[in-house]
């Protein structure tokens, strides 16, 4: 008895799915919704982002759900969807298309099944498609402990640690941001 195999998915098939998602290995991978903490947190991100961006006349802050598009990499991902981003490249010549390169941040927020062993493997790998894919910096963002871990492309093992009562950043990405992790839990 032979296997049906199931035709390998690309990104015009990512673009007619209508919940958040992200494309690996040829497959569509949906992502849960988050709840009202993580969203949040989120929001504040993108809120400072793009305040930054307005007033710094340079790049653009996207809120969670925009789609940049990659070059297949090993691990088999060909595109990014992160809580919150900002992006200092070139645009689509179809504004209504995903961004054809990584973010040059990405926030990623914890939701409340990212706590376990398996998640934590699972944001790791994700974080080297960045580096790999050639996003400068990631934030993985923690609302239950109320901490930024500040991942570079330059040294992507050894994080900053950001926590209340400090103020955040994400050089070289995003030169001359800072926000107060308060501010980003409150």
């Amino acid at each position: 008895m032979s296997a049906i195999r199931q035709a390998r998915a690309t990104l015009d098939d990512l673009y007619r799915t209508p919940e958040k998602a992200e494309l690996i290995g040829g497959r569509i991978v949906r992502f849960m919704a988050t709840g009202h903490r993580p969203n949040r947190v989120a929001g504040r991100i993108y809120r400072s982002l793009d305040d930054y961006a307005d007033t710094a006349h340079r790049g653009l802050a996207y809120t969670d759900n925009i789609g940049f598009a990659i070059p297949e990499l090993p691990s088999g991902r060909e595109s990014f969807s992160p809580d919150a981003s900002y992006y200092d490249g070139p645009l689509p010549a179809n504004p209504m298309r995903f961004i054809e390169g990584p973010p040059t941040f990405a926030a990623e927020v914890r939701s409340e099944n990212d706590y376990d062993a398996t998640a934590a493997a699972e944001m790791a790998d994700k974080r080297a498609d960045y580096f790999a894919a050639g996003t400068q910096v990631v934030w993985d963002v923690d609302p239950l402990a109320e901490c930024i871990h500040v991942y570079s492309a330059s040294d992507p093992n050894r994080p900053t640690t950001y926590r209340r009562g400090q103020t955040a950043e994400a050089e070289p990405a995003v030169p001359g941001w800072r926000v107060t992790v308060d501010w980003v839990f409150s």
